[in-house]
């Protein structure tokens, strides 16, 4: 394909002519040409393709944005109407008929017009600036430029997706309109013309922002309708775009050439998934905050997240993180080395190497936490803990209790119901937390009861920091902690399918910490069948160890400790338990530790709270006096406290 040349029009591709018609926004030159930029973007090299052999194009997608085209004045961006006139101008194309529901009928370039509404003439359905045509003047319009043989041009009908308010409920009109055009596809003749060289179609190119926008019936299945998708910019685009745009950015002349290259391909990383006027505008935001270029993951974060100030690089979160250790440990007991994993994940969170091994990690989230073992050791509440030290809000937590996701079609909860069910516009309940706290903890409690299909969620989470809800809105996870808990491996289904324990106190933690990754990996790999999510989680599989004997006794004391706090508030009693009550509890809650600090805490409720609330129902006892736990019995399962 040969290379386009720079138009010889007065006013240049998208600017407003003499009559003052809206056009598209000029091209912007970027000049140094980066190797292996594509003279045109891939699209537009696909319809290039199917021009000879196909009438209509339904160009979806990317169309709001601005696309490289290559120039031999090097590159230049360029919207979607100015890069199909680059294309068809040297293909012997005298201009294009752009039609929209607002504008109507107009000629691009300007400076065509004139000889352009010469050859179609005036009346209804021509060309003119502000005025707008009714569904039958502009298929009276398309008939006549798709038959035209004075005439070579392209018909655009520009905002296709809101010609009419409903592709699946037409009325009488658009419905005459579309099988109108469907029949135009299919009857519409390439047209030899003494000046073309060869038999050449007058196209007309639907933009859209998605096929489904127009009838289904319309777009499949006709071999002269084409579908072409006008795609995000890849890497090698978006290195150009970004070498370009920070020659307006400050300090960029004082970078040496290899400092430059580097922030370029930063830019160019960290902006993967948006679009090039998006890249423009975080360019703007960088230039109004006086960010150098050195700085520009700043301004990325700030346009994704809506948020400037940046905690991450706050110096009170290194002093919070260095006390971490001690801060933690007076909430979550006897897990030392879950701990200190756990603040070391956080630590190469803060100084942002998360994922650093990898070519582009600047959209995941910061830190990946997968809390597996025992039920009852503190694994929610480490979540907690770390949100306390983090972001100093418990509020920051957002928890989602995963036995509420275990049907199929729960994904809509977290992300949306699709378009066109009821309350899709409503959004889900992970994006909008994350939408309105982007700063945050998301906790995903018991993550083995969600149903498989929402675990293929996070992968896009986990991998590329972001996720797009039923709205279509895309929500960004790249300054959050994601934190999984699991009892993953601590039971094992044996050869008759029946559940046994895998581990049990008696196992020091080295052999409980092998045993739950052995059995993670086998639930990921083989029962799953989803490898790819256990390889995103990676080594951030934090296994907490059983709740130990000495531990245990201390809980045990704590929560005797808070039920005689308790007794004192809301009856005036001063409680004691005496040496027999005690030493049964003892047995009756220490006995079996499978199920952790809360195991510990549903025995005492069963043993003693109960017994002892039934006591004092019944118990003619005054304020500000005093009561024992003399006696604690058992008979038949029911147990009895005697006060004395």
């Amino acid at each position: 394909m040969s290379q386009p040349s720079k138009p010889n029009t007065p006013n240049g591709p998208g600017r407003p002519g003499p009559s003052g018609a809206s056009a598209p926004p000029p091209p912007t030159d970027v000049r140094p040409a980066t190797a292996g930029v594509d003279a045109f973007p891939r699209w537009l090299r696909q319809l290039a393709q199917y021009l000879p052999v196909c009438s209509q194009f339904v160009v979806e997608g990317n169309i709001r944005d601005v696309h490289l085209v290559r120039s031999e004045d090097g590159l230049l961006l360029q919207p979607v109407v100015s890069c199909l006139w680059e294309l068809l101008r040297e293909r012997g194309c005298e201009g294009l008929l752009i039609h929209d529901r607002v504008s109507g009928i107009r000629v691009f370039p300007d400076d065509r017009r004139p000889a352009i509404e010469r050859k179609l003439g005036t009346g209804p359905g021509r060309p003119g600036r502000n005025q707008s045509q009714s569904l039958e003047a502009l298929r009276q319009r398309l008939f006549e430029v798709s038959a035209s043989r004075e005439l070579c041009c392209a018909f655009v009908i520009d905002y296709a997706s809101r010609l009419v308010r409903s592709a699946n409920d037409l009325d009488e009109a658009e419905y005459d309109f579309f099988a109108a055009c469907r029949k135009l596809a299919d009857t519409t003749h390439e047209l030899r013309r003494p000046d073309a060289g060869r038999p050449v179609f007058n196209p007309i190119v639907w933009l859209v922002d998605q096929a489904n926008d127009l009838p289904a019936w319309f777009v499949v299945g006709n071999d002269r309708i084409r579908t072409v998708v006008a795609d995000m910019p890849d890497q090698q685009a978006r290195l150009a775009v970004a070498e370009r745009l920070a020659r307006d950015l400050p300090g960029v002349d004082a970078m040496s050439e290899e400092d430059r290259s580097s922030a370029a391909g930063a830019f160019a990383s960290l902006t993967d998934g948006l679009t090039v006027r998006a890249m423009m505008q975080i360019r703007t935001m960088a230039r109004a905050q006086d960010l150098p270029f050195a700085q520009i993951a700043d301004a990325i974060r700030a346009y994704r997240v809506g948020i400037s100030d940046n905690p991450w690089r706050q110096t009170y979160l290194y002093d919070r993180i260095r006390s971490g250790h001690r801060e933690i440990s007076a909430s979550v007991k006897g897990q030392a080395q879950a701990v200190q994993q756990t603040l070391d994940i956080l630590k190469r969170s803060v100084t942002g190497l998360t994922a650093a091994q990898a070519s582009s990690s600047g959209n995941k989230p910061r830190g990946i936490l997968f809390f597996a073992g025992p039920t009852g050791v503190g694994k929610t509440e480490l979540a907690k803990a770390v949100t306390r030290l983090l972001f100093g809000d418990e509020q920051a937590c957002i928890r989602f209790d995963m036995s509420e996701f275990s049907s199929e079609h729960a994904d809509a909860r977290l992300i949306g119901a699709p378009p066109g069910y009821v309350g899709h516009d409503a959004g889900g309940e992970l994006v909008n937390a994350v939408r309105q706290r982007p700063f945050s903890v998301v906790l995903f409690d018991e993550i083995e009861k969600a149903h498989p299909r929402i675990l293929d969620k996070f992968l896009q989470i986990l991998d590329d920091g972001r996720l797009t809800d039923g709205r279509g809105d895309t929500v960004y996870f790249s300054e959050t902690v994601i934190v999984f808990t699991s009892n993953l491996g601590v039971y094992v289904r044996d050869e008759h399918g029946e559940p046994v324990l895998n581990v049990s106190p008696d196992d020091d933690h080295a052999e409980v910490s092998s045993k739950i990754h052995r059995a993670i990996e086998n639930h990921f790999r083989f029962q799953l069948q989803r490898p790819e999510l256990l390889n995103r989680i990676g080594d951030n599989i934090v296994v907490f160890d059983f709740i130990r004997e000495d531990l245990a006794h201390r809980i045990m004391d704590k929560m005797l400790g808070n039920v005689v706090e308790r007794v004192r508030d809301e009856h005036g009693l001063t409680l004691t338990i005496r040496d027999q009550p005690r030493a049964m509890l003892v047995e009756q809650c220490l006995g079996d530790l499978t199920h952790g600090g809360r195991g510990i805490g549903n025995r005492i409720e069963t043993v003693l709270v109960n017994p002892l609330a039934r006591a004092l129902f019944d118990a003619d006892l005054t304020a500000d006096g005093t009561a024992a736990v003399e006696r604690l019995v058992e008979a038949e399962g029911v147990f009895e406290v005697t006060l004395a």
